[in-house]
C-alpha cells in the first residue's frame, strides 16, 4: 500500500471525489487550496483532502473509498497517515460531516469526538437533497481529535 501526494490534475479523480461530496461546486470550494493524497493498491482505491483551517486546525474535507473496497481498512489507513504525517505541524484534526450513523460510528471509532453542529448546512448550501444510507442529511456535525 502506497499513499501519495496530488499535486496537478486533481479533478483527474473527480468521481472518487463525488463519493463523498456529491456536488462539484462544493469540491471546487476547497480542492485547489487543499493537499489532496491518494492511496493505491494494486490502482488508487481511496483519497483525502485536508485543508489549513487557521489556529492549529487541520480540517478533512473529503474523503472517499472505492464502493468494492470500502470495509476494508483503507479509510482508517488514509485517516492514520493524516495524524502521522501532521502530527506536531497541527493540534486539531477535524472532519465535517452529514448527522449518518455509520459516518459518525467511524469517526468516533478512529478517535474522532463530537464537536459541533451547523444547522441546515446541507439544505442551505445544496442544490439538492443529500442522502446517506437513506438518511437525508440536514446538519453537519464536526468532529475533533487532537494530533
Amino acid at each position: 500500500m502506497q499513499i501519495r501526494e496530488i499535486i496537478n490534475n486533481k479533478k483527474q479523480y473527480l468521481d472518487l471525489l463525488l463519493l463523498a461530496d456529491e456536488q462539484e461546486d462544493m469540491i471546487d470550494r476547497y480542492l485547489e487550496r487543499g493537499t489532496m493524497y491518494v492511496l493505491e493498491e494494486d490502482g488508487v482505491k481511496a483519497e483525502c483532502v485536508v485543508t489549513d483551517e487557521g489556529s492549529g486546525v487541520l480540517e478533512l474535507k473529503n474523503i472517499a473509498v472505492e464502493p468494492a473496497f470500502q470495509g476494508k481498512g483503507y479509510g482508517k489507513a488514509l485517516l492514520d497517515f493524516l495524524v502521522q504525517t501532521y502530527a506536531g505541524r497541527y493540534t486539531i484534526l477535524q472532519v465535517g460531516t452529514g448527522d449518518s450513523p455509520s459516518t459518525i460510528l467511524f469517526y468516533e471509532a478512529c478517535g474522532f469526538c463530537r464537536h459541533h453542529r451547523v444547522k441546515n448546512f446541507f439544505t442551505d448550501y445544496y442544490d439538492h437533497p443529500i442522502y446517506d444510507n437513506g438518511v437525508r442529511l440536514v446538519d453537519m456535525v464536526y468532529l475533533q481529535r487532537e494530533l
